[in-house]
């Protein structure tokens, strides 16, 4: 044996050289390891960069320092609301992304009760989200969020939340705003929102449609273009939908006519709109398993239920309650827990296929939170009362700020333990075809 420059290796030399390369190894190991494990440590976020944004009222010197708990082993989607006197972290007037329909109280909203909860998950805390842990977290990295508008009132709670520290400047390449752009300069961060409210290819067939509110037919084998041909580029993906799917639609598959909900076409089956939706969401988590070039996590954020009581949405259903309800008032049933159950079943075969192929998948259930929270939708607070347009009252959608905040409460968390968990997967991959 030679080293490069032509000297001989003596035989002590060689006999100590694999004891040298197993200590080196190991070392790396446990310094790789020891930061990923501590029970408890300090992030300071003091370190960044100057953040000029003006902050909320709400904003304090100590929130720039966090606590991060080892709670990973904890269920966070089951718990209470409790109160917190702390909230709201940020008002409509401080923060300018709030989409009309949800600015509940610059339309005149009263009370602000529903402001002042958050989420206890069973047996374990869940931090307030920390915008300058998030930020530097997400330090060149990129966000996208793609599915209907509870999608986009998400992304919009979460740059009100951002604007504690900072805020984005637009990138969007088109001005249409279904599909927006967003860059942390200071960070290198991109946040992004494809607004597409079936998940799958989609055409309009007629704009009215039986029941007023259109008619679609959907391709449930193809995934959405708009979304799929740009999602490769980034590195965290957070897909939802299913308020559509209860809509007037004709389903496609392999182009040819399955069946359709609600379409009233003559020799057409009626399906139910489940059938639709387990179809387009085992689609598009196909999709994401086949994308060679997408190394990033793909994540399902669960299904959030609406709230009308007194009659269905466009028959005069209303929620008008004013404070969450306890986990043993209420429960999961009928159409939300089949589309829970279907979310969480494709969920369960896109991870187990993914993991053969380093894919990476995670399941952020906000949905027992939000079946608890009736008090927070913006029910006829998203306009004047009386303004000249045809809307009906919301308890679909969330107000801002309100309880859609805390699901970056569940999105950070999340994140947090995602470097130990990321690397004892890929130590499994590895593992398993090396």
């Amino acid at each position: 044996m030679e080293f490069p420059c032509g000297k001989k290796l003596s035989n002590n030399a060689s006999q100590r050289t694999p004891k040298v390369f197993i200590l080196l190894a190991l070392t790396l190991i446990i310094l790789g390891i020891i930061p990923l494990h501590y029970t408890s440590k300090w992030y300071n976020a003091t370190n960044l960069s100057n953040h000029e944004s003006e902050k909320s009222s709400t904003y304090h010197i100590e929130d720039m320092e966090i606590k991060i708990m080892d709670d990973e082993a904890c269920d966070i989607s089951i718990g209470e609301w409790i109160p917190n006197p702390d909230g709201p972290y940020y008002t409509n007037t401080t923060c300018w992304a709030i989409h009309e329909h949800q600015n509940c109280m610059k339309y005149g909203r009263p009370d602000t009760d529903f402001l002042k909860w958050r989420w206890k998950p069973k047996g374990c805390e869940l931090p307030i989200f920390n915008p300058f842990q998030f930020l530097d977290m997400m330090r060149n990295k990129s966000l996208a969020f793609v599915g209907d508008s509870v999608g986009r009132n998400q992304m919009q709670s979460l740059i009100c939340l951002l604007s504690r520290a900072v805020y984005p400047i637009d990138e969007s390449i088109s001005p249409d705003e279904n599909f927006k752009r967003w860059k942390y300069v200071d960070y290198n961060f991109t946040l992004a929102t494809y607004w597409s409210p079936f998940l799958v290819k989609m055409k309009e067939a007629d704009a009215d449609g039986p029941t007023k509110t259109g008619l679609f037919n959907l391709y449930l084998d193809e995934a959405d273009e708009k979304w799929l041909s740009r999602i490769e580029e980034f590195d965290y993906v957070i897909f939802n939908g299913g308020h559509w799917f209860t809509r007037c639609s004709v389903y496609y598959e392999n182009n040819q006519l399955v069946g359709c909900r609600y379409c009233g076409l003559p020799n057409v089956t009626d399906l139910p709109s489940t059938y639709g939706y387990q179809r387009a969401i085992r689609t598009v988590l196909r999709s994401m398993n086949k994308l060679e070039n997408f190394k990033g996590i793909t994540f399902v954020r669960t299904f959030a239920p609406s709230h009308f009581e007194g009659g269905e949405w466009n028959k005069g259903g209303n929620c008008v309650r004013r404070k969450p309800f306890r986990s043993n008032e209420t429960s999961l049933e009928g159409l939300n827990l089949e589309l829970y159950t279907i979310q969480v079943e494709e969920f369960k075969a896109a991870e187990k296929e993914g993991k053969k192929k380093g894919k990476r998948f995670r399941l952020l259930d906000t949905t027992q939170a939000m079946l608890l929270r009736p008090d927070g939708h913006p029910s006829r607070y998203g306009h004047w009362p009386n303004e000249n347009v045809v809307l009906y009252n919301d308890c679909v959608h969330w107000c801002l700020p309100g309880p859609i905040d805390s699901w970056s409460d569940f999105l950070l968390h999340m994140l947090m333990f995602e470097g130990r968990r990321s690397h004892e997967e890929k130590l499994q991959f590895m593992k398993q075809y090396s």
